[in-house]
């Protein structure tokens, strides 16, 4: 999907996403003291709207102006910089504390380019937080994309990041993120389902 898709698919509705943050970036990000961070293929913002009130200094990335524009106008005075740009090609001017990525869904091609940008952002001891629709989602659990070519696992996003990069791992692997659904028979009520996600969390190295 470009950037004129995600345009109209963000002007159809007043939220795409949901106003709260992600849960992993809510909880991978609580340690963590406030700094400088980018919210890689923003969206709407919610992430980086979200780190903004926790006092880091954020810049919003997205292709799409529509996303960006609706994350303005809820952001008031919080400290967060919108940036129109392609995650495949953008690096941060100047390295920041922290990377986060949430559900960049994109071919191996394309997704390795936006890991080592996303890395190469980070100044040393920054973190990288990447969480995205796992690959085993596909059959295992519900929603996402249906197309396994940009679905991934935290061991593709690992080598993504090539043998030259230098980092800790904090968190890599599989994670349960419970969604609830409306049943389908009229008798069912909501049903809670898992939906699984590759998360990823590296420090970049200092040395």
């Amino acid at each position: 999907m470009d950037a004129h898709a995600w345009d109209e698919r963000y002007a159809a509705s007043d939220l795409v996403w949901s106003a709260e943050p992600n849960r992993f970036v809510a909880e991978h990000t609580a340690d963590l003291p406030p700094g400088t961070a980018v919210d890689l293929a923003a969206g709407e913002g919610r992430n980086a709207l979200h780190l903004a009130r926790r006092g880091w200094r954020v810049t919003a990335v997205d292709f799409s102006q529509t996303g960006l524009d609706k994350g303005r106008a809820v952001a008031g005075d919080l400290p967060v910089t919108w940036v129109r740009a392609d995650a495949t090609g953008w690096v941060a001017p100047t390295p920041v504390d922290l990377v986060v990525v949430a559900y960049l869904q994109l071919p191996a091609s394309q997704r390795g380019a936006a890991v080592r940008n996303a890395f190469a952002s980070l100044a040393p001891g920054g973190t990288l937080l990447w969480v995205a629709h796992d690959s085993t989602n596909l059959a295992e659990g519900t929603g996402g994309p249906q197309d396994p070519a940009v679905l991934m696992t935290a061991a593709d996003v690992l080598a993504d990041l090539g043998a030259e990069a230098r980092y800790d791992v904090v968190a890599a692997g599989r994670v349960a993120r419970e969604v609830t659904e409306t049943g389908h028979r009229r008798d069912s009520g909501d049903v809670t389902v898992t939906a699984w996600d590759c998360l990823v969390r590296v420090v970049r190295a200092t040395g």
